[in-house]
C-alpha cells in the first residue's frame, strides 16, 4: 500500500503533480517539505517517526509560543477534566475514544467520523476538515493546545467547514486512505494529519501539523484555512478535479493482485535478498538498522532468526543470528529499555539506544517479548529470557484491565514530580544524581573502599552529576541535569570495580531498582490510553502464549487464556459473527463499547487468529483452535480478494472508503496479509483444508513484485514464503494431556526455535476437534505400555515414534535436507505434467526415496503423481497410513518411517 515510501513516489506521476503544486500554493514550500520530517509510525526501518528526534533540523518545528517541546496542559494529554467547568463542550463528549475525548471541550464543532457529518457537509455544501491522530501523540497535543483551543481558529473551522476528528487507532481504514493521499501529494506523512475533503469525501489538500499562525515562510493554520475558504468559493472545480486525479492515480498505483498463471517467487532467492538488504542497513556498533532514530523493528529481528534456522551452517545464517542477538542485547542494555519499571519505549532518538521517545506501545511489548524469548531459544542465554519475562511483567502490571484485556499505550509526557502544570517528555522516567544519592544512601559492606548503593547503581547505569543526556539530544533543555538509565558496564566489570562478587552486585542492583521503582510510583503518571483494540490484544495474546510455553510458566499461560476469554466475551459479536475493533475502560472500571460498535478490520481478525494458534500450541486446548478456524472463515468472507488474491484492509463494501487497500509493509506491526499467510498455512495442517493452502499461495503470489524487488519491506511475509516453500513440520504428541511424560516431550518441543512447526496433541478423544478433521490421528497412539510418544512428520511422512525427550530433541535439530535439483517433469497418467510451478518440482524417478520433498504443501501431490496415486484434490492427511523404509540423506542411517500418502 505504501509504495510511495519505497521510491515509487506518486509525485513522479503526472496525475499527482498538480496536487503537489496546489499543496505548495496553499501550504507553502516549507510546509510541504516538513511532512517528510514526520513519517508514518508503522514504518520504523525506512522512515523517520512522526515526532522530531534530535540531530535533525528542527527549524521547521518551532517551539510553541506558550509551551516547551513535549509540554502541554494537564488535560490535553491525559483527558483529566479542568478544575473549573469547561467553557465549551461538543459532541465528542459522547465518544469513548480517549483521543476524541481529549477534544471534547475544544471551541470546535467536532463530529466523529460518520454519516451525520457527511450529511451535513452535503446539505450545507461545505468542505470537510478531517483531523486524524491518537491519544499519546505529542504533536497532536501541541496542535490541540495551539489551534483547536484557540477561539478564533475554532470559530473559523466551525463556521466554514464540517470538522471531523478521527482516532487512527479506532479507524485505521480511514487513516490509511487519507495518509496515502497525503504521502502522495506532500512526499511524507505523520500525525496529526490534516486533510480537507469535498462533501463526497474526496481529498484535495493535505498536510500534518500546522502552527496556529505564520512562522517565517510557513503559513499557519489560520492562513491555510483562509486560502482554502477563498479557493472553495472562486476555484472549486480546480480543487475537486486535482484531488480526483490524484485519487485515480492512487487507485491504480496501490493495486496489488496476482497475474493469471503466476506463482509465488522462489523463497530462497527472496530470503537471501531480504537478508542482504537488512545487512546493508545494519549498524555494526550498537545493532539496529540505520543510524538515528532507531526503531526496535521486531519483524526484522524475527526474520533474521528464522533465516538462521534454515541456514545454520552457512556464513550468512551465522551473520543473521549475530545481527539479531546483538541488536536485542544492545536494546535491552540501552535507555530504550525501562530498567526500573520494565517494558520498552517507542524508539531511540540516537544511534546507541540511549535517549528514547518515552511513549510505550502495547504492540511493541507484544512483539519484543516474542523476539526475546526466541533469542533465548536459539542462544540459551538466560539474559534474553529475563528480558522477555520482565516485558510481560510491565504489561501485566501497567497495561492490563481486570477483564483480561490490554490497554493500548502510555504517553511520553507527564507532569514533573517537582511541580508545575506543564508536562515534559520523560519526566516520569528520568533521574537526577541527587535523587539517586538520596534514595540509595546506604553503605555497602565488603567493597574496596567506602561505597554506597548509589555509587554502585550510578556506575553501572551511567548516572552523572550533571546528567547524562547530551545537549544535542535535548535542544529545548527538558532533560537538562537528568539521567536516562543505560547499562554502561557488565555486572562482572561493576563487581570488579567495587571488589564484590557478581552475585552480590546482582542482588544490590535488584534492590536498588526496586527502591527506585517505589519512588517512581509517587510521581504523577503519564496518560494511559485505556482503549482495548482487538488487533493489539491478539498480538499480546501471542506474546504471553509464546513466552509462557517456552519458559514453562503457568502464570503467563493463564494470563494468555484470560486474554483469549476477554476477546471472545467483549470483542466478538457471536450473533453477527463479527469481530469488533475496540472497547474501553469505563468510569467505573467496567468494559464499555460505543453506542454503535466499530466492526473489526483485517488486522483484528488476522492478529487474533494468530494469537489463538499460538495459544493452542501453548495449552493444547482445542477450543481455541476451533475459534481460530471460525474467525478465519469469517475473515475470508469479509476481506478476501478472490480474483487478485490477498486480503483488503477493510471491507470492500464500505462506500465511505475511496481506496481499497492491501497493506504491503511490515512495519511497527506486521502486515495483516503477512500474518494471514502464516495463519492459512498452519490452519490447513490443523483442519485438512487444502483450499487454505491454495489461498496462501495466491496471497503470496499477489505480493510477488514487492517480495522480489524489496523484500525488506515485508520481512514477516518472507518468513511465510519460506514456510510455504519448506513445508511445515508436524509434531504430534500422543499421550494424556497432564501426564509427566507428555509434559517432558512438550517441554522439549517448546525449548527449541522451530519457526515452521505445527504442534498437535493426540489424546485419544476420537470426538475431538482434531480427530474430526484429521482422521489420520486415530491411527497414531502412545506406546502399548501407555508411555507418551512423539511423531515428527514432514511433507506427510513421519519418523517412527519417539518417547525419549533427548532423542526427540536430536531429531528436531537435524538440518533440513537439501532439495533436489530441478529435473524434467515426469508426465502423469493423463499425459500432462504432474503439478505446476515451483512447489511441484518432482524428484527423479528411481532417486533416493529417503529424500524429503521440501517444496511446500504441494509436495504431497508430487509424491502421489510419481506413484500413480489419486489427484491433487485429496489430502494425504485424510488417508490411512502405510509403512515404508527410507534412508535419511543427512546421516545415511536406514530408518523405518511412516508415510501418509494414499
Amino acid at each position: 500500500m505504501l509504495r510511495v515510501a519505497w521510491g515509487r513516489s506518486a509525485s513522479k506521476n503526472s496525475l499527482t503533480e498538480p496536487a503537489r503544486l496546489l499543496s505548495k500554493a496553499f501550504l507553502g514550500a516549507d510546509s510541504v517539505q516538513q511532512t517528510t520530517e514526520r513519517q508514518v509510525r508503522g514504518i520504523g526501518h525506512t522512515h523517520q517517526h512522526r515526532h522530531h528526534p534530535t540531530g535533525r533540523d528542527r527549524s521547521l518545528f518551532p517551539k510553541p509560543t506558550s509551551a516547551a517541546r513535549y509540554s502541554c496542559s494537564v488535560r490535553m494529554a491525559s483527558g483529566t477534566p479542568p478544575a473549573a467547568p469547561p467553557k465549551h463542550t461538543n459532541r465528542l463528549s459522547e465518544e469513548r475514544s480517549p483521543y476524541l475525548l481529549q477534544h471534547a471541550h475544544n471551541p470546535v464543532d467536532w463530529y466523529a467520523w460518520g454519516q451525520d457529518a457527511f450529511d451535513r457537509a452535503k446539505q450545507e455544501d461545505k468542505p470537510i476538515f478531517l483531523s486524524v491522530g491518537y491519544s499519546t501523540c505529542h504533536w497532536c497535543h501541541v496542535m490541540e493546545r495551539e489551534s483547536f483551543e484557540d477561539e478564533e481558529i475554532g470559530r473559523m473551522l466551525s463556521e466554514n467547514f464540517v470538522c471531523v476528528k478521527v482516532d487512527r487507532e479506532e479507524r485505521p481504514d480511514v487513516d490509511k486512505v487519507y495518509m496515502t493521499f497525503v504521502q502522495a501529494t506532500t512526499g511524507g506523512g505523520g500525525w496529526p494529519m490534516s486533510v480537507w475533503l469535498t462533501p463526497d469525501l474526496r481529498p484535495f489538500i493535505g498536510g500534518t501539523y500546522f502552527p496556529p499562525r505564520d512562522v517565517g515562510r510557513r503559513p499557519g493554520l489560520k492562513t491555510v484555512l483562509t486560502r482554502i475558504m477563498e479557493q472553495w468559493q472562486t476555484n472549486r472545480s480546480t480543487l475537486e478535479s486535482s484531488g480526483e486525479r490524484v485519487m485515480e492515480a492512487l487507485r491504480k498505483g496501490t493495486a496489488i493482485a496476482a497475474n493469471p498463471g503466476e506463482t509465488p517467487p522462489l523463497a530462497p532467492d527472496v530470503a537471501n535478498r531480504c537478508f542482504q538488504q537488512l545487512a546493508h542497513s545494519y549498524e555494526e556498533e550498537y545493532g539496529g538498522f540505520r543510524d538515528a532514530p532507531k526503531f526496535p523493528t521486531p519483524v526484522n529481528l524475527m526474520f533474521l532468526m528464522s533465516y538462521w534456522a534454515l541456514n545454520r551452517s552457512t556464513t550468512e545464517g551465522t551473520e543473521a543470528l549475530r545481527m539479531a542477538l546483538h541488536t536485542l542485547r544492545m536494546m535491552a542494555l540501552g535507555g530504550i529499555h525501562d530498567h526500573v519499571a520494565q517494558g520498552f519505549h517507542r524508539y531511540s532518538t540516537d544511534a546507541s539506544w540511549h535517549v528514547p521517545h518515552f511513549e510505550k506501545m502495547l504492540y511493541d511489548q507484544a512483539q519484543l517479548a516474542v523476539a526475546y524469548v526466541t533469542a533465548f531459544q536459539v542462544s540459551g542465554e538466560q539474559f534474553f529470557a529475563d528480558v522477555a519475562r520482565d516485558t510481560l511483567l510491565y504489561v501485566s502490571r501497567d497495561l492490563s484491565d481486570k477483564s483480561g484485556g490490554f490497554y493500548s499505550a502510555e504517553d511520553a509526557d507527564s507532569v514533573p514530580a517537582s511541580g508545575g502544570t506543564e508536562k515534559r517528555e520523560g519526566a516520569f522516567c528520568v533521574w537526577t544524581a541527587s535523587e539517586v544519592r538520596e534514595r540509595l544512601a546506604e553503605a555497602v559492606e565488603g567493597s574496596t573502599g567506602p561505597a554506597s548503593l548509589a555509587d554502585i547503581f550510578m556506575h553501572h547505569y551511567g548516572v552523572k552529576e550533571q546528567g547524562n543526556v547530551d545537549a544535542d539530544q535535548d535542544p529545548h533543555g527538558e532533560l537538562q541535569g537528568q539521567n536516562v538509565l543505560i547499562v554502561r558496564y557488565s555486572v562482572e566489570l561493576t563487581a570488579a570495580r567495587f571488589g564484590l562478587s557478581v552475585a552480590t552486585v546482582n542482588e544490590l542492583l535488584a534492590s536498588a531498582r526496586a527502591k527506585m521503582a517505589a519512588v517512581r510510583k509517587t510521581r504523577p503518571r503519564p496518560h494511559l490510553d485505556t482503549k482495548m483494540l482487538a488487533s493489539w490484544n491478539g498480538l499480546m495474546l501471542s506474546g504471553f502464549a509464546c513466552v509462557g510455553a517456552v519458559l514453562g510458566d503457568e502464570a503467563l499461560l493463564q494470563r494468555a487464556t484470560l486474554a483469549a476469554h476477554f476477546l471472545k466475551e467483549h470483542l466478538w459479536d457471536a450473533e453477527r459473527q463479527t469481530m469488533l475493533r475496540s472497547c474501553y475502560r469505563g468510569d467505573q472500571m467496567e468494559v464499555e463499547s460505543t453506542s454503535t460498535p466499530i466492526s473489526g478490520f483485517l488486522d483484528d481478525y488476522a492478529f487474533v487468529v494468530g494469537g489463538l494458534l499460538d495459544l493452542y500450541k501453548a495449552t493444547l486446548q482445542t477450543d481455541w483452535l476451533r475459534w481460530a478456524e471460525e474467525l478465519q472463515l469469517r475473515q475470508d468472507a469479509l476481506f478476501w480478494d478472490a480474483q487478485g488474491g490477498g486480503y483488503y484492509c477493510s471491507q470492500p463494501s464500505d462506500p465511505a472508503l475511496l481506496l481499497q487497500l492491501k497493506q504491503d509493509q511490515d512495519g511497527a506491526e506486521p502486515s495483516a496479509n503477512s500474518v494471514s499467510a502464516f495463519n492459512l498455512l498452519q490452519l490447513s495442517h490443523y483442519t485438512g483444508r487444502q483450499d487454505w493452502v491454495r489461498m496462501a499461495r495466491h496471497l503470496l503470489t499477489a505480493f510477488s513484485d514487492r517480495l522480489t524487488r524489496v523484500p525488506i519491506a515485508l520481512p514477516h511475509m518472507v518468513r511465510a514464503l519460506m514456510a510455504q516453500h519448506c513445508t511445515l513440520k508436524q509434531i504430534v504428541i500422543c499421550g494424556q494431556r497432564d501426564a509427566p511424560d507428555t509434559a517432558g516431550l512438550l517441554a522439549t518441543v517448546h525449548s527449541l526455535y522451530l519457526p515452521h512447526k505445527v504442534l498437535m496433541l493426540a489424546d485419544g478423544d476420537s470426538q475431538g476437534f482434531l480427530y474430526q478433521r484429521l482422521p489420520l490421528l486415530s491411527s497414531l497412539s502412545a506406546r502399548p505400555d501407555g508411555a507418551a510418544t512423539a511423531h515428527v512428520c514432514e511433507d506427510f511422512t513421519c519418523a517412527l515414534p519417539l518417547s525419549d525427550p533427548e532423542e526427540l530433541r536430536r531429531l528436531l535439530l537435524e538440518p533440513p535436507p537439501t532439495p533436489p535439483p530441478p529435473l524434467p517433469v515426469k508426465l502423469g497418467a493423463n499425459g500432462g505434467p504432474c503439478g505446476t510451478g515451483p512447489s511441484a518440482v518432482p524428484r527423479a524417478a528411481g532417486g533416493s526415496s529417503g529424500r524429503r520433498d521440501t517444496m511446500g504443501a504441494m509436495g504431497g501431490l508430487v509424491t502421489r503423481c510419481l506413484q500413480g496415486a489419486p489427484g491433487p484434490q485429496q489430502s494425504s492427511w485424510l488417508q490411512p497410513p502405510y509403512l515404508t523404509t527410507s534412508r535419511r540423506p543427512c546421516d545415511g542411517a536406514s530408518t523405518q518411517r511412516q508415510s501418509f500418502n494414499p
